[in-house]
């Protein structure tokens, strides 16, 4: 997770092998990374700050970025100056992904996969 309440935890959970890392580049070498991001304007900025970070060499431990998740942070389209944005901020990276806003998630229904997710699972397996 890129920022506090990225939904990195909750990325994290949808498969048993994968691991939430605090919002801290992961400590073994040659780990494969995704990074996670809310869609606000803070989620892309802190995105882009990070996808920077990575390209410049300062991920500990040559970190191999499998690419983005942005995660909606509100139900409906994206504004369009966040939606240019988000498409900036994708475009540093070779994949990325959207999570859709899901109600169930937000209120603690886990069972019900958000929109996008799925998807995520499936590419990443």
């Amino acid at each position: 997770g890129v920022h506090g309440g990225s939904g990195e935890s909750r990325i994290a959970a949808l498969d048993a092998g994968w691991a939430a890392t605090h919002h801290a580049w992961p400590d073994k070498p040659g780990s494969a990374v995704l990074l996670v991001a809310r869609t606000s304007a803070y989620g892309l900025n802190a995105a882009h700050a990070t996808i920077a970070d990575w390209a410049a060499g300062k991920a500990p431990g040559s970190a191999a970025l499998v690419g983005l998740v942005l995660v909606a942070d509100a139900p409906g389209r994206l504004p369009r100056p966040l939606h240019d944005l988000a498409k900036l901020v994708a475009g540093g990276v070779d994949r990325s992904w959207r999570i859709g806003w899901s109600e169930h998630w937000r209120q603690g229904d886990f069972m019900v996969a958000a929109p996008g997710a799925e998807r995520l699972i499936k590419d990443l397996r």
